[in-house]
């Protein structure tokens, strides 16, 4: 855009020249200048839809901006409630885990206090499997008639 500025100064200057010759009251416009002050114009035009459409583009993709802002506002603010809520189960889980290493201590030592000579060890059931029959292979036998 700096580009065009520049470029045009001239003709900026020249259309600058233009309007103060029409306020002053010059009727005669040679046709080269008709053909500039034209030329201007429609680059004007142009410049001015230019602009148009990116004003269009930058307010539609602000637009996005804060709707994908506002997503990213909410997923830190999920993130943030289970971090929190992540937290809370840990702590819930360790208090639990120390409430049952506690009890099975008290229910050990009760047990180990009134039957101390009639505890066995607990034995694991052992697990038969059951053998499996040898699978039996069908021979394949080609008869004449079969071709």
């Amino acid at each position: 855009m700096l580009i065009r500025r520049g470029r045009h100064g001239g003709r900026a200057v020249g259309l600058g020249i233009v309007m103060a010759a029409m306020l002053s009251g010059c009727d005669y416009w040679p046709p080269a200048l008709q053909t500039q002050i034209e030329q201007l114009r429609s680059e004007l035009q142009t410049v001015t839809m230019e602009k148009a459409q990116l004003q269009t583009q930058m307010t539609s993709l602000m637009k996005a901006k804060d709707d994908l802002q506002a997503q990213v506002d909410d997923l830190v603010r999920t993130n943030r409630d289970k971090s929190a809520m992540i937290a809370s189960l840990q702590s819930s889980v360790t208090s639990l885990q120390e409430r049952l290493v506690k009890s099975s201590k008290s229910a050990t030592a009760k047990v180990a206090s009134t039957k101390p000579a009639t505890v066995k060890p607990a034995t694991k059931p052992s697990v038969k499997t059951a053998s499996k029959a040898p699978v039996k292979k069908k021979t394949l036998t080609k008869s004449p008639t079969a071709h």
